[in-house]
Order: structure tokens, then sequence, then C-alpha cells
């Protein structure tokens, strides 16, 4: 009889333990350690790991780069650092930013004065000066060479771009509109940013989150833009004519639709929006071609502009 019980209890006592491993595995799997990798973006700017591959410390950029525009200009790793996102930019070194990330940068005052300083860094690259911690701007001392620079090298509406998303995405929204604002004026009434207009609306615009901010800066372009006929912006839906909160629709196609400009952004693609009859240069100034006629009564989808969402 003892013989005939051993093999099940043999058989049972190997049941128990596998089902108590697979309850300590479970267990394990519930509870993980919190990797290196994670809220590598905070790690960098608490200056506690370096940026990869260049292995740089956010304190001796903020410190010793300022004012070396050669540098600033040629190396094209330490963006996606300095102004991360939640989604994968050109250097694939850089981590994503994850929304418990997010809140623990927003929540570390050191972080966040360091976030302003590489701010400021970049504006002064730009030729723009940051005035006051509510991020009004202005031009900066500099602004007449580091403008014409600006206006040259058209990769770096790539960078304005990032850096006005990952504004937003760390708790500063409000310092959006100034630089767009200052960057409107720059390339519309000034001229000294001649190439920029287009992808400040295309891109900067479209990087607020507010519709009411968004309106604001594209009545200010329509009233600047040259030639008027020509400003075509507005929402894809209105493909027409907004007549007694009704839209007209009419025969020629919109040059630009931002639901296309927006996809483009969260690429982040230096190829340009493709339009019928042209094919304009990456981030710079676009010009009709002969076969692209501007939407009849183009400026007037601004009157319907609180009905349709931007």
């Amino acid at each position: 009889m003892e013989a005939l019980r051993s093999p099940f209890h043999h058989y049972c006592h190997v049941i128990h333990l596998f089902q108590k491993g697979t309850a300590a595995e479970q267990t394990s799997q519930s509870y993980k350690e919190p990797r290196q990798s994670e809220f590598r973006n905070l790690r960098f700017y608490l200056n506690k790991v370096p940026l990869d591959p260049d292995g740089v410390y956010v304190e001796e950029i903020l410190t010793q780069w300022r004012g070396d525009y050669e540098k600033l200009e040629n190396n094209h790793t330490y963006i996606q650092w300095l102004f991360p996102l939640r989604e994968q930019g050109l250097n694939f070194y850089a981590q994503e930013l994850t929304q418990e990330e997010i809140k623990e940068f927003q929540g570390s005052r050191e972080a966040r004065r360091r976030f302003l300083q590489a701010y400021a860094l970049m504006l002064d690259f730009f030729g723009i000066k940051l005035l006051d911690k509510s991020g009004s701007v202005s031009r900066g001392p500099n602004w007449q060479d580091r403008f014409q620079h600006l206006n040259e090298s058209q990769h770096n509406y790539l960078r304005i771009t990032r850096i006005l998303k990952s504004l937003g995405e760390l708790g500063f929204e409000a310092f959006k509109m100034p630089l767009v604002r200052l960057l409107l004026e720059e390339a519309l009434v000034a001229g000294t940013l001649p190439n920029m207009r287009h992808s400040a609306l295309e891109y900067f615009v479209y990087t607020l989150r507010d519709r009411a901010q968004r309106r604001t800066l594209l009545r200010f372009a329509q009233r600047h833009y040259v030639p008027p006929e020509d400003f075509v912006w507005g929402p894809p839906r209105l493909r027409g004519v907004c007549v007694g909160g009704r839209q007209r629709p009419v025969k020629e196609e919109p040059a630009w639709s931002p639901s296309s400009a927006r996809a483009e952004v969260a690429k982040e693609q230096g190829t340009s929006l493709k339009r019928r009859g042209q094919e304009p240069s990456a981030g710079g100034d676009r010009k009709p071609s002969s076969s692209t006629r501007p939407l009849r009564g183009a400026g007037e989808w601004l009157q319907c502009a609180d009905t349709v969402a931007l």
C-alpha cells in the first residue's frame, strides 16, 4: 500500500512546487524594480546622466555651449535631449517622454530651472532674448547676424517646431504664443525672416493647443500676408467660402491643410508637403506655380472659426 501511495504523493509534491513557483513568478512580474533607463530625460536634466552618444552632461551644455554657434549649428544630437517629446526623434539614443516622467519633471524645480536655461540658450542661438519667466521675448543684441543665419539655415525650423512642442509637454505652454508671434512679425512685417513665413504658419502656429490663440495668430498673419489673396490657411473642412454660417464649396483646391501639416510635424521629417503643380523646399518659403490658384475668399474662413475646431 505504501509503495502505491509513493508515486501519487510524489506527483502531488511536484504539482505543489510548480504552483508555488508560478505564484512567485507572477508576484515578481507584478512588481518590477525601476530600470536605469526610466526617466532618463529627467535624470539628464538633473545632471545625473550624460546625453548619448556624445557623453555630455547638461551643465556642460548650459555653461560652455552658450554663444558657441558653430557647435550648436553642427551638432545634431543634443536637441532631442534638451527638448524631449513623446515621440522618437532623429537621435535614436534619446528616450521618448512618458506621462509619468512628464509629471515628475514638472514637479522638479531643478529640472525646470535647467530647462528654461536651455530654452534661453537656443533663443540666443536664434537671435532672440528671453525677457522674463512668463515667456516674453524680443530681438536679442545679436539679432541681425543670427536672423540672417536663421533665414538661410532652414533645418533650424524643425528645431523650433520641436522646442515649441517640448515647451507644451513640460508645462510651459504659455511660452509658445510670444515666440510664435515674434517669428510671425519678423517673417511677415519686418521681413527679416522671409523664408520662415510658411513654416511659421504651417507648423509653429499649430503647436499651440489653445484654439483662440491660434485664431489670433492667423488673423494677425492674414492682415500682413503679401499678397493677401494668397493667404489660404484654414481648417481642412473649410474648402469653400463661409456665408451665413454655412460653407459654399468652390472648385479650387486649397493649397494646404492643417491636418497634413500636423502629420508632418508628428513625423518631424524634413520633407515638405507636396501641392498640386509645385515642389516646395523643406521648411522654407513656397511659391505657387501658375497651375495653382488661390482659394476664392480664402480669408473669409476666419468669420466661421468659432464653429470649426482648428
